[in-house]
């Protein structure tokens, strides 16, 4: 095994020398305190490293993993945006540039995930939310356990489900997308595997026994031979070590009717309307949905709504440029920087929502999220799916 860093750095590279002389690539988000949430500073380091990988042909499969027992990660590093954006108060929305630049490297970061040219293998353990649904999403193995998380919670932050997030809702079964990015709820394993959004579930305890297999496999030269025998490889290591989650039916999946028919048709008014309702049904996971939305932003509804209307028929890179126009105009126009203050800063969790009511989040309220200040061409993920 060889250390590239130090354990103090935010992310941790290995390289574990497998029995063949192959190699596993293990890249671990390493700021537990703060549940690995990714910084700047962890976007570029996972970009320059997952690149080198790309390009080595003795490194078979890249492993992404979080430090600590509570973790994968848990989204983006928000005191930092709250900062950019309380200093770019009163200015354009394109001048906040530590916002525009987050956004365009880690969703950069995440099409990277999507289109590697070998295996990776995300050990979803603990909480995977917001950024770190990002991550997970583009990995080819995607693995939950016993504790697995997994949300898009950016109702109660004023922001919209972004990391690809609206381009993934859109391909879950029926209207759960819709569901999970109005209410944030939060789904185990069972749910996980349901909707398509993991693979496989592995018990928290097996994490070892998956490590030292995944040394003595016969991994194969990418130079030499096609990555689908890498694949297989893995999809066989996984499966022998796969159990059925203890929950075997979560509740998105048996409230699938229930959640079909609050979600249709294209009025969001009456689906927020059946949506709130559920603050009176028997089941909690319901409840809580419920009532996350009515304490959410309405801004957010809206946008979340419209955005996945819009994204429907994109191509992944054009999902990533249209949230990037619609993040960096979050940052501009309030929601986001209030969200964020009321949950993070000061913690008295009493948002002060503009607009305070959907009624006042209309459908011409919400087309400033999507005008570009600039042309195509200066977007900075223009070339974004074209390299």
């Amino acid at each position: 095994m060889s250390e590239v860093n130090s354990e103090t750095a935010v992310v941790l590279f290995e390289e574990l020398v497998c029995t063949n002389g192959m190699r596993i690539g293990i890249a671990t988000l390493n700021t537990p305190k703060t549940l690995n949430g990714l910084s700047l500073e962890m976007t570029r380091l996972l970009a320059d490293k997952i690149e080198v990988w790309a390009n080595d042909p003795k490194l078979a499969v890249l492993v992404l993993k979080g430090a600590g027992d509570k973790a994968f990660c848990a989204g983006g590093d928000l005191h930092a945006l709250h900062h950019s954006m309380v200093d770019n108060q009163g200015r354009a929305a394109i001048e906040n540039q530590h916002a525009g630049t987050f956004f365009a490297e880690e969703y950069a970061l995440d099409y990277r995930l999507h289109t590697f040219p070998k295996p990776i293998l995300v050990w979803g353990d603990g909480i995977v939310m917001g950024g770190g649904m990002g991550l997970m999403i583009g990995a080819s193995h995607r693995v939950v356990t016993d504790t697995s998380r997994l949300a898009m919670p950016e109702i109660s932050i004023g922001l919209f489900p972004d990391v690809g997030g609206t381009w993934m809702l859109n391909r879950l079964p029926g209207k759960t997308g819709l569901f999970l990015g109005l209410t944030g709820a939060q789904i185990g394993a069972a749910d996980a595997l349901f909707a398509g959004l993991a693979d496989y579930h592995l018990t928290r305890n097996l994490w070892p026994a998956l490590l030292e297999q995944l040394l003595t496999k016969a991994w194969v030269n990418s130079a030499q031979h096609s990555r689908l025998q890498n694949d297989a490889l893995l999809d066989d290591l996984l499966a022998n070590l796969a159990s059925t989650p203890a929950v075997a039916v979560g509740p998105l999946q048996q409230h699938l009717s229930l959640i079909q028919n609050c979600c249709a048709g294209s009025d969001l008014n009456r689906i927020v309307a059946a949506v709130l309702a559920l603050t009176e049904h028997t089941d909690p996971w319901l409840q809580r949905a419920a009532k996350t939305l009515a304490a959410g932003s309405p801004g957010s509804a809206r946008l979340t709504f419209t955005l996945l209307k819009r994204v429907k028929h994109l191509s992944l890179a054009d999902a990533y440029r249209v949230e990037w126009m619609a993040g960096l105009m979050c940052a501009s126009h309030g929601d986001f920087q209030e969200g964020i203050r009321a949950l993070l800063i000061d913690k008295d969790k009493q948002p002060k929502w503009n607009p305070a009511h959907l009624s006042d989040a209309t459908q011409a309220w919400v087309e400033k999220f999507f005008t570009l200040p600039f042309s195509a061409e200066q977007h900075p993920l223009y070339r974004l799916g074209t390299d």
